[in-house]
């Protein structure tokens, strides 16, 4: 496949004018000028003419396939697995058609992802390369535990690591604190594991071979999953049972060890000082910028499917850190290289070069300046196969 463009991102904020992309089935083989790409083109090679921008397909680092986005979203739940599936590979597409290329799905019941991820390996089903976990680990009646995943004591967490494995999990979830998706479960800002119990599930995990992200709201939550070790933290608002307390010492820690941060900030974040009330709303926000600022690896994960979240979100979400102040290139790089490097995929996908995936977006206007260029996205290509707006 061909792709001639006005423009091509071929970093985070330089663009190639007047480029070209050159695709041989899933891979990117060239990319450069126009002229110089089309000699390379065999004569019967499938053409894009666009006049807009070619970018790297976005990364939505935390999504929940089996959730509907709705008010009640674990009301789903009582639904048998086959509708769910149905459900799930429309939510994959949908993913898809809103320019994600890869999307991790930090938690399901019945292992029912590791199916739809299947099917669009198989290209079978369209939708982004899906990086599962599968059932993620709580205690009884702890946050998420209507998905299967309750164990107790470390010899049961090492199993639920295992069953997730033979799965076919490419990480593994945990949930370090309440939630509140789980109304019956501990509140948000309360620990939910032992340190004995964490360390054992992340020792499992890496001995297999695969990363750990860990649902962490609490701040004390938070530093029980660095002192185990876990690969990414997701959420990360520092809540504590009177506020918010950002722990310098263990935000250092996260940076030297490189533990990726995914805020998981909605496309509605704007409604959220209505939700929290604005001064607590300021204080999450900040925290963001805090940890941003201080070198903190900040990836953009959406949480599609909880609650008033659905998968057409991530454009909307990126507003949110251009809100913050952090430059636009920056934003995109966080959605796209960075992230992908996060999910253990540094040398596969995030960008626009040869030997990468081929996971291109098209979109018109220049999203360098101007984020709402992704709401208008025209073609995704994902995988090397071609997929049009309707």
């Amino acid at each position: 496949m061909l792709i001639t463009a006005d423009r091509v991102l071929v970093d985070t904020d330089t663009y190639l004018e007047d480029g070209a992309v050159l695709t041989d089935g899933e891979t990117i083989t060239a990319v450069g000028p126009r002229e110089e790409v089309i000699r390379q083109a065999s004569s019967d090679a499938e053409h894009i003419s666009f006049s807009g921008t070619v970018m790297p397909g976005l990364v939505d680092a935390h999504v929940h396939l089996i959730f509907d986005g709705s008010p009640d979203p674990v009301a789903v739940l009582r639904a048998t697995d086959e509708e769910l599936l149905g459900r799930m590979r429309q939510r994959a597409e949908q993913l898809l058609h809103t320019g994600v290329t890869t999307a991790r799905d930090l938690g399901d019941r019945n292992g029912l992802v590791f199916r739809v991820a299947r099917e669009i390996e198989k290209g079978s089903l369209p939708g982004p390369r899906i990086l599962a976990a599968g059932t993620p680990a709580t205690p009884p009646g702890g946050h998420c535990h209507f998905l299967g995943g309750e164990v107790s004591g470390e010899t049961e967490a090492r199993d639920l690591v295992r069953r997730n494995v033979a799965a076919g999990a490419a990480v593994i979830k945990v949930m370090t604190s309440g939630g509140g998706l789980t109304k019956d479960g501990p509140r948000s800002w309360q620990s939910q594991f032992s340190s004995e119990e964490l360390h054992a599930l992340v020792d499992e995990a890496h001995s297999a071979g695969l990363p750990v992200a860990a649902h962490a709201h609490g701040a004390d939550a938070i530093t029980e999953a660095v002192d185990a070790g876990v690969d990414t933290l997701e959420h990360c608002t520092w809540m504590t049972e009177t506020g918010f307390d950002l722990r310098r010492d263990v935000l250092q820690r996260i940076i030297d060890r490189d533990i990726a941060v995914s805020v998981t900030v909605s496309p509605h974040w704007r409604m959220l000082p209505k939700v929290f009330g604005e001064e607590r709303a300021n204080v999450m926000f900040d925290q963001v910028r805090q940890m941003a600022e201080a070198g903190a690896r900040v990836i953009v994960g959406t949480d599609a499917g909880v609650q008033r979240t659905g998968f057409d979100g991530m454009p909307g979400a990126l507003t949110f850190y251009a809100h913050l102040g952090i430059p636009n290139r920056t934003v995109l790089d966080m959605a796209t290289r960075r992230a992908a490097e996060a999910l253990g995929l540094g040398g596969v996908t995030g960008r626009v070069a040869p030997g990468f995936r081929a996971d291109l977006v098209l979109v018109d206007g220049d999203p360098l300046k101007d984020l709402d260029a992704l709401q208008r996205v025209r073609t995704v290509v994902s995988a090397g196969r071609r997929h049009e707006q309707d």
